[in-house]
């Protein structure tokens, strides 16, 4: 190679390590620095002449100088070290995030003598990840005590445990919720929730006044945080009052949250007070907003929830009486269906249809009373002794398995159980209905009975699609339905299997795993003959 094409390719290489973004610098294996380029000088604060010729120590902080004998013991085995993250310090003292990459230099015999070091600084970087994790942090703070309450509809209840979680989160000595509510001469807030101190530090003082600083919480104007309410222009500005009530917690940091429904109405109002001054933050404004949200939600639900309550019961009062009066049409027209039959007028094809329907109908009917006597209290059982054998082969006979393939698992010694021997068939007719409805024509049900302890143990398995973890204990709620599902029916019938069983001193459950089949169990206490 000429000498002038050397030189164009040392000027050219000069050229990109200018202009990189990136600082990049070369040093010796005693960490001497030997280049720096102008990126190096932005991101360091020296120039060229401050740095080349002195120890690549002078960026990096002294707890961290362990890291670049570590460095040199890899550049010195021809090792590249890519993306380490670390902290280097400027001239200005300054600490910042960079991730280094250091490549051997080797000469001409191929013996490493230096090292070709990349430096970019992802400050920002950090910056954005420490925000990041900040506000997973506050969301997960959040969702935790949104949670807490979400579960809850007790208004006491709700509001004791959304003052308790704030004041820890924000690290309060005290806080408290206030109701909105004034007396006749505009003069006070009604106190509900206390935490951090008893509620007699609050008996000798009376409840806050109706000044300035509280009816912007009350008003629902904005979040007041204060580093030292003493000095708050609108603090103590309610002649003739003046300052702090005597024998008042000792409040110097000061934090005010409404707490309003989505309409706007104020509810209330969560306060946290500290002895000393600069506790609250704005993260403690954020997290604390935030749940306050979230706690006007839980309020109005449990205010819902009463509601809904109420309308419950007149809607069961309504399932008992609409049931009873529909059964007799339906009686009616069963007449008239089994006087069509004897008539060849009527094609059979039609009236078995007919009668299909009208025996669907009849059932929903008798799940509807069914409902409507489990939330009265009024589910008579007449309890006898019996075989499950015997009821097992009586459900069999009764359930259309003509389209399905059953495995009967019996033992030869009798499975004695007390029951309501009509409810406990029903159940069992039930589940096998189900197994058949919910699997493939052809495929396999078993079904086992066996002891087990102290119990009887019964259960049916299909080979269908299976039941989501999600939804095997929803299944047994009134009405439900598993989302998707399209085969017919009430969203009754586990739910008044359940009733039954566990009126028999048993227990009903359901095991699945999507496209492996369902199984459900029956347990009910064994009576020795």
């Amino acid at each position: 190679m000429q000498p002038d094409d050397i030189e164009q390719r040392k000027a050219f290489l000069a050229a990109i390590i200018d202009s990189s973004e990136d600082a990049i610098i070369s040093k010796d294996l005693n960490s001497t620095i030997i280049s720096w380029n102008k990126s190096a000088e932005r991101i360091f604060g020296y120039t060229a002449d401050e740095a080349v010729g002195r120890p690549v120590y002078l960026i990096i902080p002294p707890d961290r100088h362990q890291e670049e004998g570590m460095i040199i013991s890899r550049l010195a085995r021809g090792e590249r070290v890519e993306h380490f993250e670390t902290i280097r310090q400027r001239k200005d003292g300054k600490l910042i995030h960079i991730s280094l990459t250091v490549s051997p230099i080797r000469n001409e015999q191929g013996k490493v003598v230096g090292a070709s070091k990349i430096a970019r600084d992802i400050s920002k970087q950090k910056q954005d990840e420490e925000l990041i994790r900040q506000y997973a942090h506050r969301l997960e703070q959040v969702n935790y005590v949104g949670k807490r309450i979400a579960a809850q509809l007790d208004v006491p209840q709700i509001l004791q445990e959304v003052t308790d979680a704030t004041r820890r989160l924000c690290g309060a000595a005290f806080g408290a919720f206030f109701y909105n509510q004034v007396d006749d001469k505009g003069e006070s807030y009604h106190l509900f929730s206390l935490s951090g101190a008893p509620r007699e530090a609050f008996e000798k003082m009376g409840m806050p006044r109706n000044t300035a600083l509280f009816r912007t919480t009350f008003h629902g104007e904005r979040i007041v945080r204060s580093d030292d309410i003493r000095r708050d222009p609108l603090y103590g500005k309610n002649n003739p009052h003046s300052g702090m009530p005597e024998g008042h917690l000792p409040v110097v940091s000061y934090l005010a949250v409404p707490v309003a429904r989505s309409t706007g109405e104020v509810i209330g109002g969560l306060f946290f007070g500290h002895p000393e001054p600069s506790k609250f933050l704005y993260e403690h404004e954020q997290v604390i907003s935030a749940i306050a949200s979230q706690a006007a939600v839980a309020l109005d639900n449990a205010k819902l929830y009463e509601e809904v309550r109420i309308l419950n019961a007149k809607k069961d009062d309504f399932i008992g009486f609409a049931s009873h009066e529909l059964k007799t049409p339906l009686t009616t027209i069963s007449g008239y269906v089994q006087l069509a039959k004897q008539l060849s007028s009527v094609p059979p094809e039609i009236l078995d249809k007919i009668g299909r329907q009208l025996r669907r109908l009849e059932d929903m009917i008798g799940d509807l009373l069914d409902v409507s006597k489990i939330q009265a209290g009024k589910l008579d059982l007449s309890f006898n002794t019996a075989v499950l054998q015997n009821l097992i082969r009586e459900c069999i006979d009764t359930t259309e398995m003509v389209t399905h393939r059953l495995d009967l698992l019996l033992p030869e010694e009798p499975l004695t159980v007390r029951a309501d021997i009509v409810k406990l068939t029903r159940v069992l007719t039930n589940l096998l209905s189900n197994a058949v409805k919910f699997s493939p024509t052809g495929s396999l049900i078993t079904l086992k009975a066996e002891s087990s302890g102290e119990h009887v143990r019964l259960s049916v398995r299909d080979e269908g699609p299976g039941i989501p973890a999600a939804y095997t204990d929803a299944i047994f709620n009134r009405f439900y339905r598993v989302p998707g599902e399209s085969k017919p029916g009430s969203g009754l019938g586990l739910y008044i299997a359940r009733q039954i069983i566990e009126s028999h001193k048993g227990r009903i459950w359901a095991e699945s795993h999507p496209g492996a089949g369902a199984v459900f169990l029956v347990e009910l206490p064994f009576v020795k003959a």
